[in-house]
């Protein structure tokens, strides 16, 4: 089954994934109360994105990291976005 995610969904895992993040730092730079920019709720709700709670509760401190279901969709979403390299004639 495949899974279509927002482009901004995307450039939530991209962040995610670019350095380690919080779960008070992602809540706060993602959370929305607008139902069409919801990439924070769609990454949970989609399971893209994993709580290390290390205490086994969800606080502040937690890391969030990509699952391997959003570490896929990432991925495939780089190959699928990455124009194929030019073709130059030799001389």
């Amino acid at each position: 089954m495949s899974l279509s995610v927002s482009l901004l969904t995307l450039q939530f895992l991209a962040w995610v994934e670019a350095r380690p993040r919080t779960y008070a730092e992602a809540r706060q730079a993602w959370r929305s109360t607008c139902p069409t920019t919801c990439a924070w709720e769609d990454a949970i709700s989609d399971g893209l994105i994993e709580f290390e709670t290390g205490s086994g509760r969800l606080a502040d401190g937690s890391r969030v990291v990509l699952s391997s279901r959003g570490r896929s969709v990432l991925n495939r979403a780089a190959v699928v976005s990455r124009p194929p390299a030019p073709h130059i004639a030799a001389q």
